[in-house]
């Protein structure tokens, strides 16, 4: 049966299916400033690689908007001459007029939606028969990627800012394999397809921000093709970066999990608009919204959102309480408001970033703290009033960094040695580039979020990694991200973890931490692994031989005794099943200066007892390779969850440091 995968975005179920009334509250188009690049520092990343001008990104996903001004190519020099892609013909896309020396390839993929019939493939009418985009995805994918710097772009203005991606140099291609249709379509044959010309038209990077439903494929069955178009991509020395998927916070949720691939989740960033909301009795609270609206001065009232509507209301500013996971509560209580003519409606709940935008009617998101002190101010008093002001801004330290609610969480449910996500970045609120026939974004700009957005914004770190070191193979690239991430946001405070209660942020949130470019410019020390790495890795997973050898399109003969699968050599540490002593080998590379000195420093997860030999590494022009050991051993006596820690190298400048998981497990697969 043909497989159909949806796009990694948190406004979308599935392709065709915008979940009404979604909206995430737009903050601004600073995303890379956040991480550190900014242009108008005179040296650094963005700097040294020329913004990745020469470097060549792959977006598979649902079309582009050609004339959006983010893939204007207005300053770019000429195509790098090993490109060898085209940019095809189609309804409203002429190749000669909407290609150019950004948008340098533009492909389109639908022989497996016209599979079944030939005369009816299920597009809506509205689709064009090529790849220009219809539905705002692929756009604002492929720009916050690689876009051209856009100045005084908003989301219906908030946000306003200048629009940029990653590498704004960056050549773009877009290989459109996602359609609208009744059941959403992103073929599986059409993505395996789209990511084989990838390769042979030469792009650098592939950006992925599709993904299938819970339960995930194993890497090597053949209905997994992102495995497999991604193992064939990094066999020929292409990284590839996927969305760790809106399935969160729940564990065990995050897609897209085979080690040859970069899973990225979602953060927000340090910008916020928040409305004031004063009292009658001179108290004022901070509340989330999805809308500017003017002041407004009215009565409160509260009402029991589980009751039916009270005419009572009309007018009034109304106080409710909601407990749905879905929203759909939330939803029907607002209507219910709409009806009787209330001013506007307050919503207690569970803090979230995700709001309901309701036409003609304030709509303010506060949680269950706030709530209860409106409540009993609403109590003690016979006429309770309210003044809603006009949103402020707030920014840096004061906003908290956030895992988004919706982002993808470990452990990896496939393969629980191998740690997903990888690494973390900007995924709530971007503004980037859409298609301007989205209602009520004309100006061909919106804020949109999901794992979707972040994804390809590590897409642009990495096109940049790529340009200053071009010889670095994909895992030496994920191993710079993932050993020089950070666990605290730019300025110092911690990164917290949203969900059915907020804690701090852990290796099942977000990977290595929060991507640092500039650091992951100069790691020091690199974990490599190559195409025979990851074959050892799947023999030790005890995969049968057949299909091994398909996915890696070599004759396959595993070992015997087969590999233990704490041998791949990742820039991380994952023990799902403690009971006995183990222990492992790592292996680094010495990218950093030739004659080097590093010290060891561990924080063992709690419990846990972690022995490395050695405890010095010495680098020298003879040796640029070095492994070490690492046993480590429980003190628990029952099932424990997992505890978190790090080990680390550092020679004084650079910090290597790699996240510990471990789980210690007396009695495998049983939770008590």
């Amino acid at each position: 049966a043909l497989k159909k995968m949806h796009i990694i975005q948190t406004h979308i179920l599935n392709f065709n299916y915008i979940t009404p009334n979604t909206f995430y509250k737009p903050q601004t188009t600073r995303a890379f400033e956040y991480l550190g690049l900014s242009q108008s520092s005179p040296k650094g990343l963005l700097h040294d690689a020329n913004m990745g001008e020469d470097v060549i990104i792959g977006i598979l996903d649902s079309g582009v908007w050609p004339e959006s001004p983010s893939f204007s190519d207005k300053g770019l020099g000429p195509i790098p001459k090993r490109w060898k892609g085209t940019c095809v013909d189609g309804a409203k896309f002429d190749s000669k007029k909407h290609c150019n020396k950004k948008l340098i390839g533009a492909r389109y993929y639908m022989d497996s939606l016209f599979k079944n019939n030939r005369t009816d493939s299920g597009i809506a009418d509205t689709e064009y028969m090529s790849a220009r985009e219809v539905f705002a995805h692929g756009s604002h994918v492929a720009s916050t990627a690689a876009g051209a710097f856009v100045p005084d772009v908003s989301d219906n203005g908030l946000g306003v800012g200048t629009a940029r991606g990653g590498a704004p140099k960056a050549r773009i291609a877009m290989y459109k394999v996602c359609w609208q249709t009744q059941d959403g379509s992103c073929a599986s044959a059409d993505i395996l397809k789209a990511m084989d010309d990838a390769i042979a038209d030469g792009v650098d990077v592939i950006s992925i921000s599709l993904g299938s439903a819970i339960p995930i494929s194993r890497e090597i069955d053949i209905s997994n093709v992102f495995s497999y178009g991604a193992f064939h991509a990094v066999s020929k020395g292409i990284t590839v970066l996927m969305a760790g998927g809106n399935f969160g916070p729940d564990a065990y949720s995050v897609q897209n999990i085979a080690p040859w691939i970069i899973t990225v989740a979602a953060t927000s960033l340090d910008r916020w608009y928040p409305k004031p909301l004063t009292l009658g009795n001179n108290v004022t609270l901070l509340a989330r919204t999805p809308s500017v609206d003017p002041e407004l001065q009215a009565e409160l009232i509260y009402v029991d959102s589980s009751k039916e509507m009270t005419s009572e209301a009309a007018g009034k500013i109304v106080l409710g309480f909601t407990t749905a996971e879905n929203g759909e509560s939330a939803t029907d209580f607002l209507n219910k408001q709409m009806e009787v003519q209330a001013a506007g409606v307050i919503l207690a709940g569970r803090r979230s970033d995700k709001m309901i935008v309701s036409e003609g009617l304030i709509n303010l998101n506060i949680d269950y703290q706030q709530g209860t002190t409106i409540l009993n101010y609403i109590k003690s008093t016979n006429k309770p009033t309210i003044t809603v002001s006009p949103s402020i801004a707030l920014t840096g330290p004061l906003v908290a960094t956030k895992v988004a609610e919706f982002s993808g969480r470990g452990p990896n449910s496939v393969s629980p040695y191998v740690l997903k996500p990888d690494i973390a970045a900007p995924g709530v609120s971007i503004v980037a580039a859409c298609t301007p026939e989205k209602i009520n974004y004309e100006n061909g700009y919106t804020a949109m979020s999901g794992t979707s957005m972040a994804a390809p914004a590590v897409a642009g770190v990495v096109a940049l990694l790529k340009a200053v070191h071009p010889d670095w193979s994909p895992a030496m690239l994920k191993s710079a991200i993932i050993t020089t991430a950070s666990s605290t946001d730019p300025y110092g405070e911690p990164i917290y973890s949203e969900g059915l209660s907020r804690k701090l942020a852990d290796p099942f949130d977000f990977g290595g931490g929060l991507v640092n470019p500039e650091k992951a410019a100069n790691p020091g020390l690199v974990y490599d692994a190559d195409v025979q790495d990851y074959i050892r890795f799947l023999c030790a997973s005890s995969y049968d031989e057949m299909s091994i050898t398909k996915i890696s399109k070599q004759t396959v003969k595993c070992p015997s005794p087969r590999p233990s699968m704490l041998d791949l050599n990742l820039p991380s540490i994952t023990i799902p099943f403690l009971k006995e002593d183990v222990t492992l080998t790592r292996t680094v590379t010495n990218v950093g200066p030739v004659n080097s000195v590093y010290k060891l420093i561990v924080q063992p997860p709690m419990g846990v007892k972690i022995s490395v030999t050695p405890q010095t590494l010495v680098f020298n022009s003879g040796v640029k390779k070095l492994s070490y050991q690492v046993t480590v051993s429980t003190t628990h006596k029952a099932n424990s969850i997992y505890f978190f820690g790090s080990l680390t190298w550092t020679d004084g400048t650079h910090n290597v440091v790699i996240p510990l998981s471990i789980r210690t497990q007396m009695v495998k697969y049983f939770d008590q």
